[in-house]
């Protein structure tokens, strides 16, 4: 039996040779041991796969070698099919091991070879006087010293999977304690070695199932600067990424990789997803971009959908890369000035996430950010000042709740009745709630008091734009072009509302 394991690690580590040297992303196609992939994408089997995979010839010698020592001694003492257990249960307690307190991509057989010494040093333990002169000798009283180095050298290494080799040498230490060898055993049923054999993988797969039950787990995630809060699975890290500075992914840098970006968009004006949507298919996924995952080969939407309780824009795509097709979803979500783009990522080659996104989306929440929080406590800190109740009233306009802004802004206004900028914030908080005779006439009386201003000129603006008047809405912009000639902002309008009265629009 050993000499068969020996073989087919051999032709294994011969197959994954020949398609090249196994890096991660290999390592991660042939079976490794792949947290993210066994608890978010349900390819529990890696626990076993990954014990017959090897980074190079060095690394499946030195593990072969102490399998033929060791395990050929556990083979001549136990019944093969006690023996035959503790290679499935070391091999999977290695893995276990390594996933619940390694987070490394980790293959070999060196768990099980661990296992295989720790069932000998109990079995040199208990049973010596039973045991061949060959056996006495490889049990003998230095093998224990001998894994404490071992373990000790793996430790203070780089590289190393000192979880998967210590979950394995404890594995054989428990197994050795119930398994006999078979010279006292003679007269046993042969139901009693079925037993104890059974028992042993039964415990093994147990605990297994447990461990990636144990790391399936998800965290809720909040940014106080994007007032997102989102919940994904707990072995995720945040990282950097080109589509925006909130960040997280699944820890794989190829193969497997699944990713969540968040940005929030400031835009000016009351934010259109729909707007952002076409900008980021023309720009991120034109025929010529190049994303880490692939060209973009399938686009589709911009499509209605719908995100934390509010209206959204989606844009879904399909990126063609070295190892296959990565989905895309990018949400679209306007709140007041700002447009929060939300991108999700997962690879084709493990449909499963697509349900893992679908979680993130349905949990997803958009809460107040800091800047809004921090205006609340201002304006409930100094009570009567006007200029925190005016940023407080801003604030709350610009993330979308102008009903809400009313009330604070009003308030300001009636302290400080000369401040402009606060009179136009009011105009605005009206106009975007829908009031419009109000928005208009405060409008007004923010160019009383500011005459020469551009922001009490566009206010006059919003209004007309508010009525429908396209028309007066241009005269009110070519009067605030003429105070702010090189304002770019204006003279922006300006060619659009030429361009709308120019095609009839009214």
């Amino acid at each position: 039996m050993t000499l068969g394991l020996v073989g087919v690690q051999l032709a294994v580590y011969v197959r994954t040779a020949a398609a090249g040297p196994l890096d991660v992303d290999a390592m991660v196609r042939f079976g490794a041991k792949v947290g993210p992939l066994m608890t978010e994408a349900g390819e529990s089997w890696r626990l076993l796969t990954a014990n017959f995979l090897h980074r190079d010839a060095a690394h499946l010698g030195l593990n072969l070698l102490v399998l033929v020592a060791a395990g050929s001694v556990l083979e001549g003492a136990w019944r093969r099919l006690e023996y035959a257990a503790l290679l499935v249960a070391a091999g999977l307690a290695t893995m276990t091991s390594s996933l619940l307190w390694a987070e490394e991509v980790s293959v070999g057989a060196s768990g099980m070879a661990y296992g295989c010494v720790g069932a000998l040093i109990v079995l040199g333990r208990r049973y010596r006087a039973v045991l061949s002169p060959m056996a006495r000798r490889m049990a003998g009283e230095g093998v224990l010293p001998t894994v404490l180095v071992f373990l000790w050298m793996g430790w203070t290494s780089v590289g190393v999977d000192n979880a998967g080799h210590l979950g394995g040498f404890c594995s054989g230490l428990l197994v050795g304690l119930f398994v006999v060898p078979r010279r006292l055993t003679a007269g046993e049923p042969r139901s009693a070695e079925w037993l104890r054999a059974g028992s042993v993988v039964a415990v093994a797969v147990v605990v297994a199932g447990l461990g990636v039950l144990g790391r399936s787990t998800w965290r809720v995630e909040r940014d106080d600067v994007f007032g997102v809060s989102v919940a994904m699975p707990s072995s995720w890290r945040q990282g950097a990424d080109r589509l925006g500075r909130l960040a997280f992914s699944n820890g794989l840098p190829g193969l497997g990789r699944a990713t969540f970006v968040a940005e929030a968009i400031q835009t000016g004006e009351p934010g259109d997803g729909g707007l952002q949507a076409v900008h980021f298919q023309e720009s991120a996924l034109a025929a010529e971009a190049v994303l880490p995952e692939g060209r973009p080969v399938k686009v589709r939407g911009p499509r209605p959908a719908w995100v934390s309780g509010g209206p959204a824009q989606e844009v879904q795509a399909e990126l063609q890369g070295a190892d296959g097709v990565t989905h895309l979803r990018a949400l679209f979500v306007p709140r007041g000035e700002f447009v929060y783009q939300l991108v999700f990522t997962w690879p084709g080659r493990f449909p499963r996430y697509r349900r893992v996104v679908e979680r993130m989306v349905a949990e997803l929440r958009l809460e107040e950010p800091s800047m809004l929080r921090e205006a609340r406590a201002r304006a409930l800190l100094v009570p009567g000042a006007s200029e925190p109740l005016a940023q407080l009233g801003s604030a709350l306009r610009r993330w979308g709740r102008p009903a809400e802004a009313v009330e604070p802004l009003r308030e300001a206004v009636r302290l400080a009745p000369s401040q402009v900028a606060t009179r136009v914030e009011l105009a605005r908080a009206f106009l975007e709630s829908g009031h419009v005779e109000e928005g208009c006439h405060a409008a007004e009386e923010a160019r009383v008091y500011g005459p020469s201003e551009t922001g009490a000129l566009e206010a006059g603006v919003r209004c007309e734009l508010a009525r429908g008047d396209t028309e007066r809405a241009l005269a009110r912009l070519e009067e605030a072009r003429r105070v702010a000639p090189q304002d770019p902002r204006l003279r922006a309008a300006e060619a659009a509302l030429r361009a709308t009265v120019k095609a009839g629009g009214r």
